[in-house]
């Protein structure tokens, strides 16, 4: 294991390789396909980190356990970044929402405190009672003219 400036542990590809008991081709192979972006040292030795191996073992499950070719592989995972993405967006949506909602109450709040005539929104709109049809006389037979 080697750690670079920000702290972080690094692996180097025979570690990871043996770890996950693959051959070291493998990994160059899903470097290639764009699966793993390992970063590099000033002499190009690849070091895994953490998020590589996180990745790594998404993929090691899809192929190994589900049965899913390379290029199936890299649909999942770009759906799966996509799904994230949106993911973040609709959460950043309702932290908006959320934000404005608190934001109405409290000028709400505000115009009732510094109102004229106080008065809560319900005292405001009238309430009639719906009128029932008027029960036809007893001895009438039907409309009269």
């Amino acid at each position: 294991m080697a750690k670079r400036g920000s702290g972080k542990a690094y692996y180097m590809i025979s570690v990871v390789a043996q770890k996950y008991e693959i051959h070291p081709q493998t990994l160059r192979l899903y470097e290639r396909e764009g699966l793993l972006t390992p970063s590099r040292t000033e002499g190009n030795t690849r070091l895994y980190s953490d998020e590589d191996l996180e990745q790594l073992e998404t993929i090691l499950a899809l192929t190994r356990d589900l049965g899913v070719n390379l290029a199936g592989v890299e649909i999942i995972l770009n759906m799966r970044r996509k799904i994230e993405a949106m993911q973040s967006e609709v959460n950043e949506f309702m932290d908006y929402v959320k934000k404005e909602l608190a934001r109405g109450i409290d000028d709400w709040e505000q115009r009732i405190s510094t109102a004229l005539v106080k008065s809560s929104p319900t005292d405001l709109v009238r309430h009639t009672p719906p009128v029932a049809p008027a029960a036809p006389d007893e001895g009438s037979t039907g409309p009269t003219k």
